[in-house]
This record gives C-alpha cells, structure tokens and sequence, in this order.
C-alpha cells in the first residue's frame, strides 16, 4: 500500500514539474511594418491574437497566428492585403517553429532579463524559410514575457508586389513579437 501510494504521489508531482515546464498565451501580439521609405502612407498591422508555446525545459517555441486577425487603420488596406498579397483565404496563418538556442543561461524560476537567439522556420504564404532572431525573455514573478524583432523579405515568401504600389511598399518586413506567457495548466 505505501508502495502505491509514493508511485502515486511521484506520478503527481511529476506531471506538475512537466506542466509547470510550458507557457502558454493566446493573446500574444505582432506587429509588421512594410512602409517604403517613399511611400506617403504608413503600411503596418497588428495582431493580437498570437498563440505561442514555450517548453521552456527545452528552449522549444511555436508560434501560430491567423493572417485575418491583422487589423490596420485603413478597411482597404487590410482588404488588399488579405485578398491580393497574403491570399489569406488560401493561406489562412502564419507559424514559426523553433528553438531558443540559447535556452541554458535563461533561469525561469529567477526574475531578470535574458538577451536570447530564437533560431527555427517561418511559414508564410505557403513558404517556409530559416529565420534567426534576436530576442528578450523577461521573467517576472512566474510569468515569462518573450520579444523579438526581426525583417523578413517579402519575396522570399512569394509575396508579390504590384508595379503600381511598389514604391509604397517595402521590400522586407519589419516584425515585432510580444508575448506574455503564463504557466500552462493540464
């Protein structure tokens, strides 16, 4: 009976140490900017509807956003850019896989501020392509709060630019990430 009874209690707590491993957010945020340099309006978005895993056991992330959930100042711009430039419809999210490389000098049970290298695969608009970042993890208080920035080219992601707007728009991206991740519960 003992016997069972600490099998048990072992199997508790271990289940707990592994979830207590992962954060988690649906409510994480990016940001893009295409504005050209010559371009007499502003070309950026937001989305705040991020879902991101991190194991932070690992250094694992995932990040997954819906392409539709960008919202810019102008209707028509964001109707041009889900119809004619991302074919949002045909590819409705956006997602990157990768690994904190530097995972082993971030300590998640400490508050402080840890300068990382977030390196994986971006996926958009059908194309996946090797990215590297550099970011900032924050843990404050058994929360962890993870930012990057980082350009990406728009034709290697077969986002095609018309010749009548390619003045205005940006050869490459510039992204901004933000999330806010709390300990994921079973």
């Amino acid at each position: 009976m003992k016997k069972s009874f600490f099998i048990l209690l072992l199997s508790v707590c271990l289940v707990n140490l592994a979830n207590a491993q992962k954060f988690f957010t649906k409510a994480g945020r990016i940001d893009f900017n295409a504005t050209a340099p010559s371009s007499p309006e502003t070309i950026q978005a937001v989305n705040r509807t991020v879902t991101c895993v991190l194991d932070v056991a690992n250094g694992n992330m995932q990040f997954a956003v819906l392409i539709k959930g960008f919202t810019f100042e102008r209707a028509l711009m964001q109707e041009h850019f889900n119809e004619n430039y991302m074919e949002s419809d045909k590819f409705p999210k956006a997602e990157f896989k990768g690994v904190v490389s530097n995972n082993a000098t971030v300590n998640y049970t400490k508050n402080g501020t840890y300068a990382v290298t977030v390196k994986g695969k971006l996926t958009i608009h059908g194309q996946t392509n090797d990215v590297e970042a550099s970011g900032k993890i924050v843990v404050q208080d058994g929360s962890v709060n993870a930012t990057a920035s980082f350009s990406v080219l728009l034709t290697d992601y077969k986002v095609d630019i018309p010749s009548l707007v390619a003045d205005k728009v940006n050869k490459a991206a510039k992204i901004e990430v933000a999330c806010n991740l709390e300990p994921l519960k079973s």
